[in-house]
């Protein structure tokens, strides 16, 4: 064979070989963008094919304007015209039982009050006593203390500016002292920022799309925060934590978004080995709450060694309630059209209360969200998690 053929025959390969990373990297882009291959490779060729820098410039010539038309209706809204919220529909509590939100008579969701009430914009009607008491009186007792967990779809531009002020009537409702958040985007954030000011926010990134954690100025006195990178991550994901005091009780609060799809196991270990790495070495006098969109298989957790001593899953331990097992239901979320139904248990809260001094335990859990929004979708094509905590 002659030295002319072997050169062709190298050349071909390696032009097979590129193609066949630039494939991938389109597909990549197409999965965390939610845009198409047209429009990724757009990106990826005009940034040279790095990543991050095709991310970044997608974002900042698509995102940045969501919520223009939604500020815009503002200013005309102050004239006193009301805009809807969530239609009337049903969601079941963890008594099995349904629970009606009506709130076909809310204007635009303001949390600018320092203690924010659902009495002035969200009714609530349920069918007895006991199950308006499991959500309301976690609120109301000092001693309880709340979360909400969820990823909002960002990345997800339709209908985001109602999709966002859906999270602000559940934020209304429940009053968490404590909101972890993934795939914000900058607009959402800001969004959130204008309306949610007894909040604080810590932020996992400024840029591209990140989780955050919110806490209840009232209630949550931030004592320091950190980012952690995950070394080997192809989708932007860290690790956020949060050290907080609540109630003189020392709070490690930690959010990420594991890397996402079936094909990505192997570094979403990784990332869950980092996770659980930091939760064992949290000091002793700290209870430690993990809560997040993990993406994790249950095999996965088996692969990585289980859970760590002392280290609980809040659903396994509160019972496997089968009614708020499924965080990813596409047979029950019409948000993303997939050809085939998906029930998958990714979003997912881990405890590890304080081995000295007061411990904390798990009370309470109900899936959010479950309610179509004027629009005719629903607030992420995750459903939330509201849990609640004995102190």
């Amino acid at each position: 064979m002659s030295s002319t053929v072997m050169s062709g025959n190298h050349e071909d390969q390696q032009m097979s070989a590129l193609e066949e990373t630039r494939t991938s990297l389109c597909d990549e882009f197409a999965s965390i963008s939610g845009s198409d291959s047209a429009v990724a490779q757009y990106y990826l060729a005009e940034n040279e094919w790095d990543m991050e820098r095709a991310l970044n410039s997608f974002f900042e010539a698509h995102m940045d304007s969501v919520f223009d038309v939604e500020d815009a209706e503002e200013t005309k809204d102050v004239s006193g015209n009301k805009r809807k919220g969530m239609n009337s529909s049903d969601t079941a509590d963890t008594s099995g039982t349904k629970k009606k939100f009506k709130t076909d008579k809310v204007d635009c969701i303001d949390l600018t009050a320092e203690e924010p009430t659902c009495s002035s914009s969200v009714t609530v009607n349920v069918k007895n006593s006991q199950a308006e008491s499991a959500v309301t009186e976690s609120d109301a007792e000092d001693g309880k203390f709340s979360i909400i967990s969820w990823n909002v779809d960002g990345l997800d531009t339709l209908s985001l500016a109602e999709r966002a002020r859906g999270l602000c009537s559940y934020l209304v409702l429940y009053t968490p002292d404590v909101v972890f958040l993934q795939e914000l985007i900058p607009s959402y954030i800001q969004y959130l920022k204008k309306r949610a000011v007894s909040y604080l926010f810590v932020e996992g990134s400024d840029d591209g799309y990140f989780t955050a954690i919110m806490l209840k100025k009232s209630r949550i006195k931030l004592l320091e925060s950190e980012i952690i990178c995950y070394p080997t991550t192809q989708m932007l994901r860290n690790l956020l934590v949060a050290q907080v005091t609540f109630s003189g009780q020392k709070l490690y609060l930690m959010t990420s978004h594991l890397e996402s799809c079936k094909n990505q196991s192997e570094e979403r270990m990784k990332q869950l080995r980092v996770i659980f790495q930091k939760m064992k070495e949290a000091p002793e006098d700290s209870t430690v709450i993990f809560a997040g969109d993990t993406n994790l298989r249950d095999t996965e957790v088996v692969q990585v060694g289980g859970l760590p001593p002392g280290v609980c899953d809040v659903w396994e331990q509160l019972g496997k309630q089968e009614h708020c097992r499924y965080t990813w239901d596409t047979k029950a979320n019409s948000n993303k059209t997939v050809p085939y139904i998906s029930r998958c248990r990714f979003d997912r809260i881990f405890l590890r209360s304080a081995k000295t001094g007061p411990g904390v335990t798990p009370d309470h859990m109900v899936l959010v969200g479950m309610e179509k929004l004027d629009c005719g979708r629903y607030t992420s094509d995750h459903w939330g998690i509201y849990c609640t905590f004995n102190t």
